[in-house]
């Protein structure tokens, strides 16, 4: 079968652990993978490596791919130049498939890349029957059977039983307490899972019939031309989940229930469900000293977090960015998010510490017209060729051996060595040798921004 990935989410609500730019997906919360490495890693035991597509946001598109590369060499990111929520992303991946393969009705999986799996072995039996219903015209959700009355799910009513799974009632978004309560006490209502499956045809065609403008635009998209969708194009389409634009209006819908564990880590409280506890019920995690603490989620990147006499909360500490509520509010940390946001804080953005495909880089200090941070860069690797309009740059290297590219001349600078770089000066630093590059720049202009970089060459495809 076919596979799609959807990685263009922004987990607002597992911050300040996710950012806008670095959001739950790409990180190793629960293994030594991230959650999008284990998303693909499932998959590969349904679809070729060929048969597998991711779709995100274009300011992922590059972490994506690296991640996924790490795993298997073939996979396909389709960049979407701004989010549209579900819908246009899904319609965009199987109009991908319409035009790439030879055949419409295969059956397609839709997956979330950021949810929680640990049982591969029931999770690949439920897609398999759920797979049965598909090739009979169906489009089929996986619900979870819900084990307590949770208000951050989506629910799912079911009414007759079919052969296999059930027929959908309806869909029914985030209920208060009391509804939740009442649909886990009368054992027909699911939590809706966000995979959905259903034949490549099936899809389009209910796509058609009820989001018209969706289907006609994305049927205007050319990926002969590559796998970044066209922005004018996808910006004359509604911001709409599949859920809103064809689930609930579906007559073709069925459900099966998810046999597997299941667990979308959409808050502080999930994690704190899905981690190990120790013998008062807490989750710890970095450098944190507790006393008379219980029930409690305490996290530590760096600094020493020291913990007395409480309970029921959740902690998060990280090198720029403190976190405290209570364990049973969690939600309300997207509150946090979209208020920081507002206020135009640099925490929702980025960590200090940002991840590249070439390395990583950690910011020091900022200021008034500066700022210094250190960069690493891995051996063999090498960093864009670029200008900036607004700032000028100063290179000290600190360990190993740095290749600068300046304005077409080469220069080789050892540790202890230092370079200028000047405003518009195109500029490349590079790394070709067998131990890690680490220099400190500081920044210096009337402008200090990642935005301000036009790239000329890039191995990493972000020209």
């Amino acid at each position: 079968m076919k596979s799609i990935i959807l990685a263009g989410g922004s987990g607002s609500r597992l911050w300040p652990l996710s950012r806008e730019m670095f959001p739950k997906q790409l990180l190793n919360i629960a293994t030594n993978k991230s959650l999008l490495q284990a998303t693909y890693e499932r998959l590969l035991n349904l679809s070729k490596p060929s048969e597998i597509v991711a779709i995100t946001n274009i300011k992922y598109n590059v972490d994506v791919k690296t991640q996924l590369q790490k795993i298997c060499s073939g996979c396909t990111v389709i960049a979407e130049p701004i989010s549209k929520n579900t819908a246009p992303a899904i319609a965009a991946a199987l109009e991908y498939y319409k035009q790439t393969s030879e055949e419409n009705d295969d059956v397609v999986l839709i997956v979330p890349s950021d949810h929680q799996i640990k049982d591969t072995f029931d999770f690949l039996a439920s897609v398999r029957e759920g797979e049965e219903l598909a090739k009979k015209g169906y489009l089929v959700t996986f619900g979870v059977n819900p084990i307590y009355a949770e208000t951050g799910y989506g629910y799912i009513e079911t009414s007759d039983r079919l052969e296999s799974g059930y027929k959908v009632k309806r869909f029914t978004e985030k209920p208060d307490i009391l509804s939740a309560e009442k649909y886990v006490k009368s054992g027909n209502y699911y939590w809706n899972s966000g995979i959905f499956m259903g034949k490549i045809s099936v899809f389009l065609d209910e796509i058609k019939e009820f989001e018209k403008i969706i289907f006609n635009n994305i049927e205007k998209l050319d990926f002969s031309k590559g796998t970044t969708i066209d922005f004018y194009t996808y910006n004359n389409l509604p911001s709409i989940s599949i859920d809103y634009a064809v689930m609930e209006k579906s007559s073709k819908i069925a459900l099966i229930e998810l046999k597997s564990d299941w667990n979308d880590l959409g808050s502080w409280a999930a994690l704190y469900k899905e981690k190990d506890k120790d013998e008062n019920g807490n989750v710890i995690s970095g450098n944190v000293v507790v006393n008379n603490v219980k029930n409690s989620l305490i996290y530590s990147q760096k600094e020493l977090v020291a913990v007395s006499g409480l309970e029921d909360i959740i902690l998060v500490e990280t090198e720029d960015a403190i976190m405290a509520c209570n364990r049973h509010s969690t939600q309300d940390v997207r509150t946090l998010f979209d208020k920081l946001k507002a206020s135009n804080s640099e925490t929702v953005q980025l960590h200090k510490t940002v991840f590249r495909p070439w390395g990583y880089y950690t910011c020091l200090n900022r200021g008034e017209g500066y700022l210094t941070k250190t960069i690493c860069v891995m051996p063999k690797q090498k960093l864009s060729i670029q200008s900036h309009n607004y700032r000028s740059e100063h290179w000290v290297v600190l360990e190993g051996t740095a290749l600068v590219l300046l304005d077409e001349k080469e220069y080789i600078i050892d540790a202890g060595g230092s370079i200028d770089i000047p405003i518009k000066a195109k500029h490349s630093l590079q790394n070709p040798y067998d131990t890690e590059l680490k220099i400190i720049e500081v920044q210096k202009g009337e402008y200090i921004s990642e935005e301000d970089i036009i790239r000329y060459d890039d191995i990493y495809g972000r020209v």
